[in-house]
């Protein structure tokens, strides 16, 4: 791996953590706006954002999406309203781990059904990934009887599998920012399966504020930067990768909120981060050996 595709996995990786906040941020507990607007505003502020900027690189016609764009915008559409749904009635803790948990686990058993098998050392990043990302957020995760039983539980599932098959599909992206406009403008129809759930009275200009900030940094652009990295990183590293968000999410809070450092925190990111960097030293380049005849 090249630093250059390193730097580019590292910022793609902190607009997650950064979607998630404004995501929490506009749903949780402030009643800022609602979970289908919220997800109607983000998928078509990106997709606007994503045609203008694909209008003055390319031409107007080139961002339109293709057939072969349907089931990326239609993953991506999933994604985004099974990642809003749950936030309005699941703990951060429970839908990190179920997000993550869904999208490695997607990720690792499409790649199997290829022919992509992890290696030992990747098997172990994974481990040492999701062991670290367990003891992250145990503190907070809260299994009572009503949030698991909550449909928001199923949501993130859903989210999980619908957000590894849309990285999938990225592995084969030869264009990153046309890919993704066209990804997000063929989702945009698809909000209209919103329109019955929305709650006009709910949108404040702060939430959609948080929206937008949502669909055209986060997630256009962090969708952009995570489409160019894609082909270029194993199917393991994409999957593991994404443990990391959490931890990073949790970084941003001690260095601009002046949250505190914990013993779970430095030993839960430490094993994620150890995971991490044993997937990426899995994928190091082989030096050719040579043999006196």
């Amino acid at each position: 791996m090249t630093i250059r595709i390193f730097l580019l996995l590292i910022v793609a990786l902190i607009a997650f953590a950064g979607n998630s906040l404004l995501n929490r941020a506009a749903l949780a507990g402030v009643g800022a706006i609602d979970w289908s607007s919220f997800t109607a505003i983000r998928i078509i502020s990106g997709a606007l954002f994503l045609y203008l900027l694909m209008a003055a690189k390319h031409d107007v016609k080139a961002a339109l999406p293709k057939n072969t764009n349907m089931l990326s915008a239609a993953a991506l559409f999933i994604y985004a309203t099974g990642f809003s749904y749950a936030y309005i009635s699941l703990g951060a803790g429970l839908g990190a781990l179920l997000l993550f948990a869904s999208v490695q686990i997607t990720l690792q058993a499409i790649g199997i059904s290829k022919g992509i098998m992890p290696t030992w050392l990747q098997i172990i990043g994974l481990i040492f990934a999701f062991v670290g990302l367990y003891i992250f957020l145990r503190p907070a995760l809260n299994f009572d009887g009503n949030e698991t039983a909550s449909l928001g539980y199923v949501m993130m599932i859903v989210a999980g599998i619908a957000w590894g098959i849309y990285s999938w599909m990225g592995r084969t992206a030869t264009d990153a920012s046309l890919s993704t406009a066209q990804n997000f403008i063929g989702a945009v129809p698809l909000c209209l399966l919103l329109i019955p759930f929305i709650m006009p009275a709910s949108i404040t200009a702060y939430g959609a504020i948080l929206a937008i900030l949502s669909g055209v940094i986060t997630s256009g652009l962090g969708y952009v930067l995570w489409y160019a990295v894609l082909p270029k990183i194993s199917v393991s590293l994409a999957a593991t990768a994404q443990l990391s968000v959490p931890a990073i999410a949790a970084i941003g809070g001690i260095l601009f909120l002046d949250e505190a450092i914990t013993k779970t925190f430095l030993l839960g990111s430490g094993l994620i981060f150890t995971g991490i960097a044993l997937t990426i030293w899995s994928n190091r380049p082989q030096k050719a050996k040579t043999h006196n005849q």
